[in-house]
């Protein structure tokens, strides 16, 4: 093995993983990661990667992308209490591609844990290719699941990534857009998102070769849009230039490459044909610009075939892809790989339509365009990163011990409140904006960006079906009257003066179904004060001890407590990084 091949390899793997379902019926299997474990082990790679397990991501440490409110309803979601914590469906896990499975929370913290883990030990030098087979959620949003995705732990990643170095390229080749990953760094240029991706009537209904970033982002998300039946070759032709011409204008200090294998030939849901071989060779064409790179899963329905791609990848990072026997060596799995029970993804007789058109072509030519009217490689200034949060080296406690509320605390709250919901406003489309979007097929369009959809439009795509689909709606008299309670307080128009009276003046005097603008609230420090009052702690009382004075409030009459409040956040770290890597 030559000096360019040999690099060191960390491996990402939490035997849990393989554990959970999304449904015996569900596309998506997260077996697929246990049996290409089982794989990778078969052919004695584990001894050549530093093997980790890395420590699972925990709540806060999710909401450094994810919004509060998402985080807690996935950490407290189950089959049966779905219905109500969705809100009959309007929130959150939004149709049936996004079941609300048991263990889910638990699926997520393992996906994005990995991801940061590996982003981390990248950036501090320990490795040179970190895996985990188990990322590559790219479809989830901000406050949403999607597309069988509901941690997005590639954003997660890069955000630590961006901790200590400038820029990030972010390369996604599976077959669906990596949609989520582009709206997080949308309007940043110290992310380059470039997404080589099935596009048409395909979920999830974006990617458009226009769409490019916006304000200091414009011209940092590059979109390949591709047909059926790219072949090896065809692939090729665009990859690797497109890629040579980014290195070259952007010059990244980190790359993320999205291995989403629902782009080999005869995935369930995917439509191109590439081979296991002309998959791995993007792998192995972007292992060879030598630069920090970070491999994820993602995508992948015909789950033999994906063990297969992600098995020979996990060579590829190694460089010993040429020395491995394609003849399939004994493992708990051999017998789901008949009849060739071989190392290998082969093409179909399915027709190229990106050649027989010119499509691919004019792609090229209109990407590298793009790219050579970029300025040069952005540049900002950094800062050292320490090793460890400013509690933790003082030895303070948790983040929730301290001082009671006072009313300075709710004030600053209430003031937040008021500047996010007018932001909120700004940017969210006319109520007649709305009506139209409901009224014909033009919902997929957005002020100033043709095409592009965005999550507050009232249409949302199947990954499935690739069929759009109405957001169901919220009875106006909607009341939840189940027992379990779900942590939000629900305020109606005739009660909740205070909160209504707080609204007046803003752009948006009307009742309209948007997020964080509904009969839902969600506040953590109203939560915190709601809590203290329902287990009968005199909150003025304890504020004059703490604060050395106060007025003291007539208390409010509430609902009674229905959940007790989890005290696993009390455990967290101060600065909420992730801990060191288990061995």
């Amino acid at each position: 093995m030559s000096g360019m091949s040999k690099r060191r390899v960390a491996y990402y793997y939490d035997p849990d993983v393989g554990s959970y379902t999304y449904g015996v019926t569900h596309a998506m299997k997260p077996q697929r990661m246990r049996i290409t474990h089982e794989l990778v082990s078969a052919y004695d790679m584990l001894p050549k990667m530093h093997v980790l397990r890395a420590k699972r991501a925990t709540a806060e440490t999710l909401t450094r992308f994810h919004t509060d409110e998402y985080i807690d309803f996935l950490s407290k979601v189950t089959p049966e209490n779905a219905r109500r914590l969705t809100y009959q469906g309007t929130r959150f896990l939004v149709g049936d591609d996004n079941p609300p499975f048991e263990g889910v929370f638990e699926f997520s913290s393992i996906s994005a844990g990995g991801s940061i883990a590996a982003a981390k030990r990248l950036m501090e030098g320990q490795t040179d290719i970190a895996i985990n087979w188990a990322g590559g959620l790219h479809h989830a949003k901000k406050r949403e699941a999607s597309g069988f995705c509901y941690i997005n732990d590639i954003v997660l990643g890069i955000l630590e990534m961006l901790r200590y170095v400038p820029r990030v390229l972010y390369i996604d080749i599976d077959c669906h857009h990596g949609d989520g990953v582009e709206e997080a760094f949308y309007t940043t240029d110290r992310v380059m998102t470039c997404s080589f991706h099935k596009f048409g009537e395909f979920f999830p209904g974006t990617g458009q070769i226009e769409d490019r970033g916006r304000g200091p982002g414009r011209g940092y998300a590059l979109n390949i849009p591709l047909k059926d039946g790219i072949t090896d070759e065809s692939y090729k032709s665009i990859f690797e230039p497109v890629i040579d011409k980014i290195l070259d204008v952007y010059r990244p200090n980190a790359i993320v490459l999205q291995c989403g294998a629902d782009s080999l030939s005869g995935d369930k849901l995917g439509g191109l044909n590439l081979t296991m071989h002309g998959h791995a060779h993007c792998v192995k064409y972007v292992r060879s610009k030598n630069i920090p790179l970070m491999l994820l899963g993602g995508g992948g329905y015909t789950v033999k075939n994906v063990a297969r791609a992600w098995t020979y990848e996990t060579a590829c990072a190694l460089g010993i892809e040429r020395d491995i026997d394609p003849n399939l060596p004994w493992n708990e799995y051999f017998e789901w790989f008949g009849p060739r029970y071989r190392l290998e993804v082969l093409e179909s007789n399915l027709e190229d339509l990106n050649v027989k058109d010119g499509s691919l072509d004019r792609n090229r030519t209109t990407i590298l365009q793009f790219l050579s009217e970029l300025r040069p490689a952005p540049s900002v200034e950094l800062h050292d990163v320490p090793r460890e949060g400013l509690g933790e080296h003082l030895g303070l406690p948790g983040v929730r011990a301290h001082a009671p509320l006072d009313d300075m605390d709710e004030r600053l709250a209430q003031h937040a409140r008021f500047v996010y919901d007018m932001q909120n406003s700004d940017e969210s489309p006319s109520e007649e904006e709305d009506e139209e979007e409901e009224s014909d097929s033009s919902a997929r369009r957005t002020r100033g960006r043709p095409g592009r959809q965005t999550r507050a439009s009232k249409k949302r795509m199947s990954i499935v079906t690739s069929q759009y689909f109405d957001v169901p709606r919220l009875p106006p008299d909607y009341e939840d009257e189940d027992e379990g309670g779900c942590g939000h307080e629900h305020e109606h128009e005739h009660a909740g003066d205070a909160c209504a009276s707080a609204r007046e003046g803003l752009p948006t005097g009307k009742r309209k179904r948007r997020f964080f603008q509904s009969i839902a609230e969600w506040d953590p420090v109203k939560r915190v004060v709601t809590e203290r009052e329902r287990a009968g702690v005199r909150q003025g009382a304890e504020a004059s001890m703490v604060n050395g004075g106060g007025e003291k409030r007539k208390p409010r009459t509430r609902r009674p407590a229905r959940v007790k409040v989890s005290e696993e956040r009390e455990d967290m770290d101060v600065d909420g990084d992730v801990e060191e890597d288990e061995e």
